[in-house]
């Protein structure tokens, strides 16, 4: 058997870590949760999607259910229904995130990637999703819903840079904005707009990420993001697996500290019950259930 390669920082983890080679939840377990249909937008742009409606585990029907908008990262779409647990929505339709939150809809567009003849993937999320993407959205909720709340936006990687680039062009269709992932924020004047549409950002980078150098990238915005009405950064030292080791991904490069979703998608708890960060005792569905109870109070 080989030997998985040593990550470069091996030698920098505290005393006493251990390095962690996958997430700890089972992957495609709830797949059969989720439908999937295909939306054709206005420029002819065909994309395929996944929807969780939590009326059909049990819940009663409402126009007032919030819901969670998942966009993968690059390459994503080129795992088959995978995608829905790569995106870190997999979980968020189980019993206990569920109840956790209320009841909430999951809406997962797919970009239309694939390999060029190079091996290269191509189609990946750009601006000339920005229109497809906001009228899918519209569309599939207006189609599948008898109406909903709060409108969460999460994106990880290449999708938490479509998060913002889908939040500047469409202010008013988003409530809460989770990206996972990404330097490209918005400017501070759309960061001004989202304030003053009293839009929630909750804003997840790794200070070791692979591919976002943190002190000189991430750093210079963070004053800004903190000033926000209201604003949750969460920057770990480490990105940790479930069961508290040290995540070490080996795809093609070193990426375990690029792939927070993973903690995302475990509620940012441990195994053990404990949370990876002491802000969030009941991890992030309570905060989700937190912002939306906030939001009826205001309607």
């Amino acid at each position: 058997m080989d030997e998985r390669p040593t990550p470069p920082w091996a030698a920098e983890m505290p005393e006493g870590s251990f390095i962690s080679n996958g997430p700890t939840y089972e992957v495609g377990k709830l797949f059969d949760r989720f439908v999937c249909d295909w939306f054709t937008a206005s420029d002819g742009t065909k994309m395929k999607y996944y929807f969780f409606d939590p009326t059909t585990v049990g819940y009663p029907k409402s126009d007032d259910y919030p819901v969670l908008i998942f966009l993968h990262g690059t390459s994503n779409a080129l795992v088959g229904d995978v995608c829905i647990n790569y995106t870190g929505a997999e979980l968020y339709s189980s019993d206990a995130y569920q109840k956790d939150m209320g009841g909430a809809y999951i809406l997962i567009p797919v970009a239309n990637e694939y390999r060029d003849e190079t091996g290269r993937v191509q189609g990946q999320w750009s601006p000339d999703y920005v229109l497809p993407v906001g009228e899918l959205v519209s569309s599939v909720l207006a189609e599948r819903t008898p109406g909903v709340g709060t409108k969460f936006l999460f994106g990880n990687s290449s999708g938490a840079t479509m998060v913002f680039r889908m939040a500047d062009a469409y202010p008013e269709m988003f409530d809460v904005l989770i990206p996972v992932g990404t330097a490209s924020i918005s400017s501070d004047e759309m960061l001004d707009v989202f304030d003053a549409r009293d839009m929630y950002l909750f804003y997840a980078q790794a200070k070791r990420d692979e591919f976002h150098p943190f002190e000189t990238e991430v750093v210079p915005r963070l004053p800004r993001l903190r000033r926000m009405k209201h604003s949750f950064i969460f920057t770990p030292e480490w990105v940790r697996n479930g069961d508290g080791g040290i995540a070490s991904i080996i795809g093609g490069v070193e990426m375990g500290q690029h792939c927070l979703m993973n903690g995302i998608q475990a509620n940012l708890m441990f195994d053990d019950g404990t949370p990876m960060d002491e802000r969030l005792p009941g991890g992030l569905t309570a905060w989700i259930a937190q912002v939306v109870a906030e939001r009826r109070s205001k309607a």
